[in-house]
């Protein structure tokens, strides 16, 4: 029997995809580029948010 998803909400400010890398344009001494990776900062590399929480508004 399949087994269903988990529904786990994606980041809004990412859509998932939570670490990018990115080149400088130098090189290390050994000919590998020098690299800075960069998480999101609303989900902190995780690429999931935690669904919010409901308010109850009193009339």
């Amino acid at each position: 029997m399949p087994q269903r998803a988990q529904n786990t909400p994606v980041c809004r400010d990412c859509d998932g995809f939570a670490t990018a890398t990115i080149t400088t344009g130098t090189r290390h001494a050994d000919g590998t580029r020098a690299t800075l990776r960069v998480i999101c900062p609303s989900c902190k590399g995780t690429g999931h948010t935690v669904p919010g929480f409901r308010r109850e508004v009193a009339a």
